[in-house]
């Protein structure tokens, strides 16, 4: 048999068909690469129309949250006038659901925001004080605008100890059936039981998360009583129905609420020491508009 002989493509014919091989294909995928093109173009349209994370962030839906309404709050950091500074960010959360009108509501675990706004230290026997406010409310895509005044504050020891059964429950016996005594003084009589006052008159209801209760003014104090006419059930957490005040921080008094001007302007003082609020204390703010 003789040797095959395989005849010898000049390189440049090579080259050549290469060349229009790979122009044939570019031309079939013209119409896709164009059509990828068009999508990565209205992608970067749609984020600039829309804007960054952040700025939706202050395109939330409102909340309204009418004037009288309490909001039992814990602090999630405490702060006093040994370290705290002016223009501080201070946080607390919802601890129990505030209803709202039209069955609308702010729901547990929401977050309150404020700022410290001025702080005075002890020394050369001047007592100490400290301001502050709460004004924002955020939960989830909604958030309000508010003004509040400061009804009640208690330590974190006192809302512990409201929370916690007088007595041990029975064998067998849920502790949410156990009582428990407010700060401030209202009997819990379990979940789904009544609440009663000091002269054990029932003024609201107890629920999973708190109480219901009829708010009432405490005579000798500046704390009103309902603001709307219908007198509608109010979530006070661990307080009392007429909770008001300071309860278990020493040497601590509200000296300006906030009710009148300076609006909103909450001021505590110390005449001995600093004026110290921990992390887990207790406050019932009441919305002023």
């Amino acid at each position: 048999m003789g040797r095959r002989i395989v005849p010898r493509i000049p390189l440049r014919e090579v080259a050549m068909k290469l060349k229009s091989k790979s122009l044939a294909v570019n031309r079939s995928h013209a119409p896709a690469l164009a059509l990828m093109t068009l999508l990565c173009a209205s992608r970067v349209a749609a984020q600039s129309s829309t804007g960054s994370p952040a700025s939706t962030q202050n395109d939330r839906e409102s909340m309204q949250v009418p004037a009288g309404a309490i909001l039992p709050v814990m602090l999630n950091h405490g702060f006093s006038t040994k370290n705290a500074r002016a223009g501080q960010v201070i946080t607390g959360r919802i601890m129990q659901d505030v209803p709202l009108p039209n069955a609308d509501k702010i729901p547990a675990g929401a977050k309150i925001l404020g700022t410290i706004l001025s702080v005075t230290p002890p020394g050369n026997g001047r007592a100490s004080t400290i301001s502050f406010r709460f004004d924002r409310l955020e939960s989830h895509h909604r958030q309000a605008a508010i003004v509040t005044n400061l009804r009640a504050i208690a330590s974190f020891m006192e809302v512990e100890s409201a929370q916690t059964p007088e007595s041990s429950p029975g064998f067998g016996t849920p502790s949410t059936w156990a009582t428990t005594r407010q700060v401030g003084g209202d009997e819990v009589y379990g979940v789904g039981g009544p609440v009663t006052d000091e002269l054990n008159q029932t003024v609201g209801v107890a629920v999973f998360d708190g109480v219901l209760v009829h708010v009432r003014a405490r005579p000798g104090t500046p704390c009103r009583g309902a603001l709307d006419p219908e007198d509608r059930l109010q979530p006070l957490w661990v307080f009392s129905s007429d909770a008001c005040g300071v309860y278990g921080i020493n040497g601590v008094t509200i000296q300006h609420a906030g009710r009148s001007d300076p609006l909103g302007e909450i001021i505590l003082t110390a005449e001995a020491g600093d004026v110290k609020v921990r992390s887990g204390s207790g406050l019932l703010l009441r919305v002023v508009r």
